[in-house]
């Protein structure tokens, strides 16, 4: 049975989500803000589908896939959303005190998250990345700090996946043959996935695979696949460009003849165009990163998104 999210304890190292004190005050305070639209019934679930909150969308995607029908899973965040420095309002708290459960990435990568823990209220949390062991960060003022992007490395994904298995069956237990089919059908499609992009990377000249992006989060698909990473900021939480960031990408790009660069969705490109201008280069396309696209998108989907944009390297990096 599902327990009640008001007695239940925390799951993650004795921390829980709570909400009562900031609630009141985010209430109090931004009385007259215009909270951001929810999902279609989204707000408490059904007594026979326990409500899932994720931190975002990308991880929304994957436990989807983990909870079949058995639980109703809707991301804080939106489509589009620049997740590292969002601001939650008043609308998401309340949802978040209706949630069963919150799953969110870890690494660092949710700071305004922080936000929600005390001991007031206890709302099980799952932090997806556990056992997973971090890159770290190789530059500027984030160095040496844990890189949070592991979602981008399909092996890593399955760890993911586990998580919210474990996670699923803790607070569901009687569906828990469920939630252990559906990850084990989900982990191959990402085993699948991953012989996609190794092939696909192969056909990149070895010499040209550079993948230059406006924000390090290629740093796992990067080592999984051979690829030498480049970029204007490293993380989105400091993502001013200042002139010598650009200057050295600029010069790389030239020095290395890299035929296309990159930008992420939820930022801008602007930058990103003048190092391609400056450098000879073309702007190769848009990729996705820690947001999925909308239904009817090139990302709508972890799988898709992962397509998407190995699709989008390999016509950018294989050159004319």
């Amino acid at each position: 049975m599902v327990g009640s999210p008001l007695v239940q304890l925390a799951w993650h190292g004795g921390r829980a989500l709570a909400l009562s004190a900031w609630l009141g005050m985010a209430l109090a305070g931004c009385a007259f803000e215009e909270p951001h639209s929810s999902p279609p019934n989204a707000g408490g679930g059904t007594a026979s589908r326990p409500l899932v909150l994720t931190t975002f969308t990308v991880i929304a995607d994957m436990a989807r896939q983990v909870a079949g029908e058995h639980l109703q899973v809707e991301s804080i965040t939106k489509v589009g959303a620049e997740i590292h420095g969002y601001e939650p309002t008043p609308s998401d708290l309340k949802r978040v005190s209706k949630a069963q459960l919150i799953l969110d990435n870890g690494l660092n990568l949710e700071a305004w998250a922080a936000r929600f823990f005390s001991n007031a209220t206890a709302v099980p949390l799952a932090t997806l990345s556990e056992g997973i062991k971090p890159l770290p960060i190789a530059a500027d003022a984030a160095a040496g700090q844990p890189n949070p992007h592991a979602w981008l490395s399909p092996k890593l994904a399955e760890q993911y996946v586990e998580n919210i298995r474990l996670a699923f069956s803790r607070l569901d237990p009687a569906h828990a043959d469920a939630y252990r089919r559906n990850a084990e059908r989900y982990r191959l499609q990402l085993r699948a996935l991953d012989r996609e992009l190794q092939a696909a990377v192969a056909a990149i000249p070895p010499g040209q695979r550079v993948l230059v992006s406006c924000e390090g989060a290629f740093s796992y698909l990067a080592a999984d696949y051979g690829l030498r990473e480049a970029y204007l900021w490293p993380v989105n939480a400091e993502s001013q460009v200042t002139p010598q960031r650009m200057a050295r990408l600029i010069q790389l790009v030239r020095e290395r003849e890299v035929p296309a660069v990159f930008c992420e969705s939820t930022v801008s490109d602007r930058s990103q165009r003048q190092v391609a201008a400056e450098a000879g280069a073309r702007f190769g396309g848009i990729l996705f990163v820690d947001s999925l696209s909308g239904p009817g998108g090139p990302a709508s989907s972890l799988l898709e998104l992962q397509r998407h944009n190995i699709r989008t390297l390999v016509s950018g990096l294989k050159g004319p």
